[in-house]
């Protein structure tokens, strides 16, 4: 292995240690990962689900029941790495993350090396983009769906030359496995198939063997995705287990579709992306485009404005794409049902890419340097800022923790929602799986890693009948606010137990103190739902105007939460 490569890993292995330093302590992204990614990953894992399928498999913790085919594929390098360790979704977690950016290191240093940094004096360099790339902002709970694309584009110009075939052909073939096909499989396909057309354009009848060649790795791409997700395509295509609830996606009311709020979405993708798939200011690939600019001589700058011009070009494509197809979805939502069901707007998946390929082009034009390793670390700054769990993790063993930035023993709260699950059992000799829960003011996800069932849950999948007879429980603080109506009718991934006067807060934490109240909670349509009990992280004024006896109240100094149980009468 060359030395600057096992220096890479050396600082990708620093990058990592406050999240090993802290332990169970550790901030882990709470924002669709913690409190949905993980946990059905965790429970996959847990009841043994991962390929279930059919009419009868379902996932018992989850809204009675929640069909398997909601779920993404068992068949993933994520979900063995949590079969691995089925008793820790914290440690399956912390490997989970280290192998994703020890693969995305490896990825963009085999690109790099085949192209664009591909001289013995530019190992270093190589070295260098490699470890900012994988210490990028990004969710690794979607696996390699973004650090992996460098492998991808490595395998699509490998075999474009007709080079090193096999590998190429090997890496369409595994990316499918560790990456999500929703999130990123047909913008993937729709860019390298126009890859492939305009190639085919510009060299006209001497691209036709490139041509067939990256079409058949396409193919294999996307056969690679079929199999992977079997479950999915067999329970929404063939066996047709359950109507979404995201065919009643109402766009034009979650957001007002017109095209200057598609361009505004567009420059702050340009300029932010997607918290999504690593949200940085890009102002540092900027400005080391700007230093080597002014560095050479005129003659040899055009070549890198030519470079940098197309690549900011495609960015920004990919930018309009991102911010003005969800305005035409929600337009043409009516005429074509699908574009409930599908978002179009991912495209925002792939700016990554081509950002740091920018920086690439810059700093390819120096001699192996300081001032070449000064322009790559110019951007790192920058992106470590935009990383909250780096952020959250340095504040936290600086002794300087963000009281709304949990760590994972407090977030979780083992010890806190274990005394409630221990005095239901005691009053009633009953456990977890004999009644159903549902959560205010915290996600489901704590009540789920705790073993309890839960009514209410954070799915972007699910059936549309279920969502129907959750509704009438929260349908008194809808009609309080018409947010909050919106948000759940036009949208719902949230299927949560709302409250008009906490509002979209989710994570109410025991300090400051909050009480609700008047709480227009459905008592009845709850226990026809099966509903037992209500664990709430706020105090609840009149219970009984809610139809709720109160049981206790559980507290725990390492909770982030203060418990309140109450019973539907």
């Amino acid at each position: 292995m060359p030395k600057p490569l096992r220096l890479a890993l050396l600082g990708l292995l620093v990058f990592l240690l406050p999240l090993v330093a802290l332990g169970p302590r550790s901030f882990i992204l709470l924002h669709d990962n913690l409190e949905a990614e993980v946990v059905w990953a965790h429970l996959l894992a847990r009841l043994h689900l991962a390929l279930a399928h059919g009419p009868g498999a379902v996932v018992p913790p989850i809204m009675n029941g929640l069909p398997r085919e909601a779920l993404r594929s068992g068949l993933s390098v994520t979900v063995f790495i949590f079969h691995l360790l089925p008793a820790s979704p914290l440690a399956a977690y912390l490997l989970h993350e280290a192998l994703v950016r020890g693969a995305g290191l490896l990825s963009m240093y085999w690109l790099l090396r085949g192209y664009g940094l591909a001289r013995p004096a530019q190992r270093g360099q190589a070295a260098a983009v490699a470890l900012l790339w994988a210490a990028l902002p990004a969710y690794s709970i979607f696996g390699v769906s973004v650090l992996g694309q460098p492998a991808l584009l490595r395998a699509a110009l490998d075999l474009r030359a007709g080079r090193g075939r096999w590998v190429a052909w090997l890496v369409c073939a595994a990316l499918p496995w560790w990456s999500s096909f929703v999130l990123v499989g047909p913008f993937l396909a729709a860019v390298w198939g126009l890859g492939l057309v305009v190639d085919l354009a510009r060299r006209g009848r001497v691209a036709w063997p490139a041509f067939r060649r990256g079409a058949a790795g396409l193919a294999l791409l996307l056969l690679s995705y079929a199999v992977v997700e079997w479950q999915l395509f067999y329970g929404l295509l063939i066996a047709k287990t359950f109507v979404a609830h995201r065919e009643e996606f109402d766009l034009a009311r979650l957001a007002r579709p017109g095209l200057g709020r598609g361009l505004r979405e567009a420059g702050q993708l340009f300029w932010l992306g997607h918290y999504h798939a690593s949200p940085f200011f890009k102002g540092g690939i900027l400005a080391a485009v700007a230093v080597v600019l002014a560095r050479l001589a005129p003659a040899a700058r055009r070549p890198l404005l030519g470079r940098v011009g197309v690549g900011l070009a495609g960015i920004a494509g990919l930018c309009l794409l991102a911010g003005l197809l969800p305005q035409v979805s929600a337009r043409l939502q009516g005429r074509l049902p699908l574009l409930h069901a599908f978002s179009l707007g991912r495209f925002y998946f792939l700016l990554a890419l081509p950002w740091v390929l920018v920086l690439v082009a810059a700093v390819r034009r120096l001699p192996a340097g300081r001032l070449a390793y000064a322009l790559v670390a110019l951007q790192a700054p920058l992106a470590l800022a935009a990383n909250p769990e780096f952020t959250n993790n340095l504040r936290a063993l600086a002794g300087w923790p963000k009281a709304d930035a949990p760590g994972y023993a407090a977030y979780v709260a083992a010890g806190l929602l274990g005394q409630a699950r221990r005095f239901i059992q005691a009053e009633t000799g009953l456990l977890p799986p004999a009644y159903r829960v549902a959560c205010l003011g915290l996600p489901p996800a704590v009540a789920q890693l705790n073993g309890f069932y839960t009514l209410d849950s954070y799915q972007t999948l699910y059936p549309l009948a279920y969502k129907h007879a959750f509704r009438p429980l929260i349908a008194g603080e809808l009609a309080k606010s018409p947010e909050l109506a919106t948000y759940f009718d036009a949208w719902g991934n949230r299927c949560y137990l709302f409250s008009a006067e906490l509002g979209r807060d989710f994570l109410v934490g025991k300090r400051p103190a909050r009480t609700v109240q008047h709480w227009a909670f459905d008592a009845a349509a709850f226990r026809r739902l099966g509903g037992r009990y209500v664990l709430s992280a706020v105090r609840l004024a009149r219970p009984a105007a809610s139809g709720l006896r109160p049981l206790g109240v559980f507290d725990d100094s390492a909770a982030h939460w203060r418990l309140y149980l109450y019973e539907a009468r």
